[in-house]
């Protein structure tokens, strides 16, 4: 893999790096990076939606008519599905959505997606993330002085209280530690921020 280079929270060149091939060079896996993204949103639904078959619906305990000499279709309930007020045929029920995935496609998922930030060249690292204030302005600086823009993905080796205040009125920062990166939050960040330290712990978390 090629070295990137290293910025201070001011944009500034630091000095270059070097990164694992087999983390943040590899050919993505499309088919796999799609099912630990489908896998991830699967598990965000409730499964709460309900309706009521005919038998959950009030009423319609007696036939309607007798069965016979009337002239019209026989009927044995008020509440069946093509009668107003009836129950509902194949409707949604309680369900879990959640699917599984092993470990070494999960590995892999998030391997492509890193792949794909840096091959893109939407991957940004810094030295190190130390501000000295919880001011939501003084991320905002930070972020400008990189000329960032867009939904960006922060990573660091070690979350402190400043950072996390900083960052947490800001709608398009999403703040993780790098032992907490997954598939779904790399690919959602249209910027990839990591500092050196994370990129050390992604690597050997995944080598």
């Amino acid at each position: 893999m090629e070295k990137i280079q290293v910025l201070n929270t001011k944009g500034e060149k630091v000095n270059d790096i070097k990164l694992n091939k087999d983390v943040w060079a590899i050919t993505p896996n499309d088919s796999v990076l799609y099912d630990a993204l489908t896998l991830t949103r699967n598990s965000l639904r409730q499964g709460t939606a309900d309706t009521k078959t005919r038998s959950e619906v009030s009423g319609g305990g007696r036939k309607p008519w007798k069965q016979k000499r009337t002239g019209r279709a026989r009927q044995g309930s008020t509440r069946a599905p093509h009668w107003p007020g009836g129950g509902i045929v194949f409707g949604p029920h309680p369900r879990s959505y959640s699917t599984k995935m092993n470990k070494k496609e999960r590995r892999l998922a998030l391997k492509s997606a890193l792949s794909y930030k840096a091959i893109e060249s939407k991957l940004v690292v810094i030295d190190s993330l130390d501000i000295t204030d919880s001011k939501t302005k003084t991320m905002v600086n930070l972020l400008n002085d990189l000329k960032l823009t867009g939904n960006i993905l922060i990573v660091t080796d070690n979350l402190n209280e400043n950072i996390i205040l900083a960052s947490r009125n800001l709608a398009n920062v999403i703040l993780l530690e790098a032992g907490e990166i997954n598939t779904y939050d790399v690919i959602a960040a249209d910027v990839m921020v990591a500092t050196e330290g994370a990129i050390k712990k992604i690597e050997e978390a995944l080598v």
